[in-house]
């Protein structure tokens, strides 16, 4: 029967000890397994009751040429470490190609990454720059002071999506993800009401259950339409504080942007004729309203419709197209 080395490869960013089928039958049938002790597959390992034996750190051709000696007279299994070992493979490969009768090399993988499993990196990292000996910027800094940095990342986030850019989108809407995981960092520290990265996500999986009783439970909604008229009839019993139709649009937002969503709310509020008091006195400011009321009729986001105009003038200028007065 051939020798064999098996390097088991995992993931870390899943519980030690979720393996494979495959994975815990090669560890139950090996000769050998070795591993790092300090390694939490490790120690999983060894309370499920096989034996491991230890092996430090140390380079990896030594590593390499001590596993291939030892399975010249038995299978052995390599425990790969969180850090992926690296060098190992090569190094392996290199032993191998040495002897006259080499062993079998196996590369098992005896656990995957669930969708969602980088993010579990994203809060690793946050923590440590945020942390003693860590980035003496991000240590410093608060929710007031990262306001700036989200609004500038929102608006960012808005162009790549308008550019049609799928490599640009996915580096601004990690810009984005960056200021709501440092934020949830910053907010662990609060001293009498402190909040992590979990109970924001939970908060936002509770919401989205309950807002989508069509799927989640036995309400009946099955065109987007009365998708979006139930959701606001939810969210209106989840806000009976508000005390009229415009409470909590934040005036933080563009003045175009806010206007169509007055317009939108008074509309659901069946406040129609607020806006047409409005849009009936004199002035600019009216003759705007108006036209963001007559763009949501025709199911136009002027905003986004500005911001196409403007793209293209933009574009103008740049390539000369535009000259200044003589």
């Amino acid at each position: 029967m051939t020798a064999r080395v098996v390097l088991l490869v995992t993931t870390p960013r899943i519980a030690p000890g979720l393996l494979t089928r495959e994975a815990w039958s090669t560890l139950e049938r090996a000769d050998a397994v070795w591993g790092r002790p300090d390694e939490p597959l490790v120690a999983a390992l060894v309370e499920s009751g096989i034996e491991v034996v230890p092996r430090e750190e140390g380079h990896p051709a030594d590593l390499a040429r001590d596993l291939v000696t030892a399975s010249a007279v038995r299978d052995v299994v390599w425990v790969g470490s969180s850090d992926g070992d690296p060098g190992l493979s090569d190094a392996v490969a290199v032993e191998v190609t040495r002897l006259p009768e080499p062993p079998d090399v196996e590369l098992l993988i005896g656990s995957y990454d669930v969708p969602g499993a980088r993010l579990l990196d994203v809060v690793a990292v946050m923590d440590r720059l945020r942390s003693p000996g860590g980035c003496p910027w991000d240590a410093e800094q608060t929710h007031a002071s990262l306001v700036p940095y989200l609004l500038e990342e929102a608006h960012e986030a808005i162009e790549a999506i308008e550019s049609g850019d799928p490599e640009h989108m996915q580096e601004e809407l990690g810009d984005l993800l960056l200021q709501i995981v440092f934020h949830s960092r910053v907010a662990q520290e609060h001293p009498s009401e402190p909040f992590g990265i979990d109970d924001v996500a939970g908060g936002l999986v509770d919401k989205l259950v309950r807002r989508h009783p069509h799927v989640f439970s036995d309400i009946e909604a099955d065109t987007p339409d009365a998708v979006e008229a139930n959701w606001e009839t939810i969210k209106a019993a989840e806000k009976q504080h508000r005390t009229h139709p415009l409470e909590g649009v934040p005036t933080s937002l563009p003045a175009l942007a806010r206007a169509e969503k007055y317009v939108s709310r008074l509309h659901r509020a069946g406040r129609d004729d607020l806006v047409e008091t409005a849009v009936a006195a004199d002035g600019l400011g009216a003759r705007l309203l108006d036209l963001v009321r007559r763009a949501r009729a025709e199911g136009v986001d002027a905003e986004a419709a500005l911001r196409e105009t403007l793209r293209q003038l933009e574009a103008a200028s740049a390539s000369g197209e535009l000259t200044p007065d003589a």
